[in-house]
């Protein structure tokens, strides 16, 4: 097996394929399958991913590798074979699926070491190799006599470790540790023979004799209010030694969460857990939908089912939107399994992660709790996989592979033979769907764990304020309740519903809206910088005083941002102490965490904020929930609008009124009549999903049809019209009577960055060879991309429609 089967790190469909390279000797006996690999490619080295081994190979003339990047396989077998799969579902390349699996840090360009682990006495070629010192370059060993495997042995045995130099950035942290070198009745003979002066010394050497076990240099230097200088002197003596540990940066304190033990279930939740507890012990595969209103303890029912899995020295894989990676929800993970969780999210630091990922790689841990990519944990024996609050959206990577975490989790589920578990309080249609059909289990908790009503819903129809004569984004109500809240020293949560409501600019004279030179989109008003900016392209440009086309000085800018918001609310209640949550006050590290501890600890009666405080928060004193703009979602060119408004108004209202106090939510809109906002104000799925599905049936869109939608993009708008009319020229000849090709038409936004956009939708029941006709047109077009700079993508499940 001397032939490695490669796959490059040169993104382009025509290298997506394995290239064989031979196996110098001093790795055959190291080298296995999902190892990392510098290889020579035509004039250059490249990184890639060893994905099969051979004997023989059908070409005459094979280079060879020039390294070996892991002495421990960076993927699994699963994994690569799960590399497969995605590429293919997702219609990207082999090498793209695969980097999505790994921590950013093991993409980028890096330089090698070895770190002496150990102050035993190694072999003596590593005693020679290291003269003396702790840290070494990783060249030096391919100059010396020490072969791959010793090396891969001494890395297995702890004695030694190879770390990864990012760009000059440490990827792991060492600490320099202290320990005497001698036994105890030395320690002492070297005291009497002290001089006078050498106090410090004499100081360092009575600590160790009662406190013989090593302690972290900094922590000794500060403890005894001693220098570097007099440790070095007495390591010189060879009567204290010195080493590295590796420590993990370990974004969070275990010894911080308060152990919890399981809580007696409800009837409702016993119910729900004993199928998913059956397929634990007899390891198999079925998905389980948990529909249970907010608050009716689906996480209890995710904790017992994981330990089940723990019990049998399985892992369990937990996916919670990234917006919801709360604290609280890291908290009772943390709490009931202590140190043995992994927490990956975009918050951590390059390095973190990277920690993080070692420590399921080394099975140090057996509980992930990630955002969506957590979902490649490369873990070996899977017992469970949850996805909560499984209609989020951001299950769904938007690039390339553009994969959904749920199919992912279904697909290693199966694999695994293990259950997966879906959990919302507003499931998507699809799954729901699904769970009438059978093809998923079903569970239902109806009730909330303390027994509580949900909070009363109140519309207001702000329509009737504005004829009253009240031009305030407040309704009188609203404004009435707000106050008397904060004089019973209650807390209030005020959602602003931005998403496809930005503050743009316009003339009251003419019209005129100012909108991005390079995208066909208005450009956002950002006040603390008084810029006008592109959320699509970073273009900026100061508010102009003037109207561009009329000169009139009467331009204003309209919509409601949460600063607006803020200022609003200021002049109506001054006596409001107010923290704001909107990407611009949660850019920074922990900020997210900060805020939401101040108003745990009431330092504020008011938590402003977009869709990021809707859900998975659970403070016991807030009693009131109001939102400011309940239909700004249900007039974006989306299908999924009404399911989207319903889902944010009912997480959001079970915010409120989650422990003794009893809470209510005010609903402000214009549109009250709309089914998808009175329906959530009764809290009412069931209905809700008829008459959603009745509609999606009328004008056949999912659960009902399959959606697959390309974009087609170029800088010469006729180029990207006659490409995308081609293609569904192409389209049409091969599917099948009853699917349906729509377009091409513009995209709603139809120019990002100076390049035209097109695109056409396929809606079909059953296209069993789509996917290779999408991959025949790709290839069609392979060189047009590569020299005219054309680009078409394929997302086969949209969520994104503009």
């Amino acid at each position: 097996m001397n032939i490695a089967k490669v796959i490059v790190d040169v993104p382009a469909s025509s290298i997506n394929q394995t290239f064989d390279y031979l196996v110098p000797e001093k790795f055959q006996d190291i080298l296995q399958t999902g190892m990392r690999v510098i290889v020579p490619f035509g004039p250059r080295k490249i990184m890639g991913f060893v994905v099969g081994k051979s004997s023989e190979s059908s070409f005459d003339k094979l280079k060879e590798i020039v390294d070996v990047l892991d002495l421990i396989p960076a993927l699994t077998p699963e994994l690569l074979d799960l590399g497969k799969w995605l590429a293919n579902e997702t219609l990207s390349l082999y090498i793209t699926a695969l980097q999505a699996m790994l921590p950013q840090v093991m993409k980028a360009q890096y330089n090698k070491e070895i770190v002496r682990m150990t102050d035993s006495e190694l072999s003596s070629e590593f005693e020679n190799l290291f003269a003396g010192r702790d840290i070494i370059a990783y060249e030096e060993v391919e100059g010396s006599a020490i072969s791959y495997y010793q090396l891969q042995k001494a890395v297995q045995d702890g004695d030694i470790s190879i770390d990864y130099l990012v760009k000059s950035k440490i990827t792991k942290k060492h600490v320099t540790m202290i320990k005497p070198a001698r036994s105890p009745h030395l320690l002492e003979e070297a005291i009497y023979d002290l001089s006078k002066n050498a106090k410090k010394q004499l100081l360092l050497l009575q600590y160790f004799l009662e406190k013989p076990e090593a302690i972290a240099k900094q922590q000794l230097l500060k403890a005894l209010k001693t220098t570097d200088s007099t440790v070095k002197a007495l390591i010189d003596k060879g009567l204290l030694e010195s080493f590295q540990m590796e420590v993990y940066r370990n974004p969070y304190d275990d010894d911080a969460f308060a152990r919890t033990v399981a809580l007696e279930l409800t009837e409702e939740q016993t119910t729900a857990i004993l199928p998913i507890k059956e397929n634990i012990s007899n390891e198999k595969h079925d998905v389980f939908l948990l529909h249970g209103v907010t608050g009716s303890g689906k996480t209890e029912v995710y904790l017992q089912s994981i330990q089940d899995v723990l019990d049998k020295g399985k892992e369990a894989i937990v996916l919670v939107p990234e917006i919801s990676l709360t604290p609280q929800m890291v908290k009772r993970f943390k709490g009931r399994f202590g140190s043995n969780v992994a927490v990956m999210h975009s918050a951590l630091s390059v390095g973190e992660k990277y920690d993080e990922w070692r420590r399921i790689q080394r099975k140090e841990v057996q509980v992930v709790v990630g955002a969506r990519s957590a979902i490649f944990a490369p873990f070996e024996n899977i017992g469970i996989i949850i996805i909560d609050e499984e209609h989020e959206t951001s299950y769904k990577q938007e690039d390339q592979p553009r994969y959904h975490a749920r199919d992912v989790a279904i697909h290693r589920g199966e694999t695994h033979q293990c259950p997966v578990i879906l959990g919302s309080a507003t499931p998507t249609l699809e799954s729901y769907a699904r769970a009438q059909k059978g093809v998923y289990k079903l569970a239902t908790l109806s009730k909330r764990t303390n027994e509580k009503a949900m909070p009363e819903v109140e519309i207001i129809d702000m329509r009737d304020e504005l004829h009253a004569g009240n031009r305030t984004m407040f309704s009188r109500k609203l404004k009435t309740r707000v106050e008397q809240c904060i004089q019973r020293g209650e807390q209030i949560v005020l959602l602003l519903n931005r998403r496809g409501y930005s503050t743009f600019v316009m003339c009251r004279d003419c019209g005129h809206v100012k909108e991005c030179p390079h995208c066909d989109i208005a450009l956002t008003f950002h006040k603390n910088s008084s810029q006008l900016k592109c959320h699509y392209c970073s273009y900026e440009e100061p508010m102009p005083v003037e109207c561009p086309e009329c000169t009139s000085d009467l331009i204003r800018y309209f919509g409601t941002g949460t600063q607006k918001v803020e200022e609003a609310l200021a002049k109506l209640i001054p006596e409001a102490r107010v923290i704001r949550m909107d990407v611009d006050t949660t850019r920074r590290k922990g900020a997210h965490e900060k805020l939401l501890t101040q108003f745990a600890n009431k330092e504020a009666d008011i938590l402003l904020g977009t869709q990021m405080i809707a859900k998975g928060l659970d403070f016991e004193n807030v009693t009131l929930v109001g939102v400011l703009t309940a239909d700004s979602m249900l007039h974006l060119p989306d299908f999924r609008s009404s399911e989207k408004t319903f889902q944010l108004l009912t997480q959001v209202s079970g915010r409120a009124g989650r422990h003794e106090l009893s809470g209510e939510v005010i609903v402000q809109t214009y549109t009250p009549d709309h089914y998808s906002i009175e329906l959530a104000s009764n809290y009412n799925f069931n209905d809700f999903y008829l008459k959603e599905m009745a509609m999606r049936k009328t004008f056949q869109y999912p659960p009902y049809v399959f959606l697959a939608l390309l974009t087609i993009s170029h800088e010469n708008k006729i180029k990207a019209v006659q490409t995308a009319q081609k293609i569904v020229q192409m389209l049409l000849k091969n599917i099948q009577s009853d699917s349906k090709v729509l377009g091409p038409t513009p995209s709603p936004i139809p120019r990002i960055k100076d390049r035209y956009r097109y695109q056409c939708m396929i809606k079909y029941k059953n296209e069993p060879d789509l996917r290779s006709y999408i991959n025949k047109i790709m290839d069609i077009f392979k060189d047009e991309m590569r020299k005219e700079d054309l680009q078409i993508t394929v997302d086969m499940q949209p969520y994104h429609l503009m």
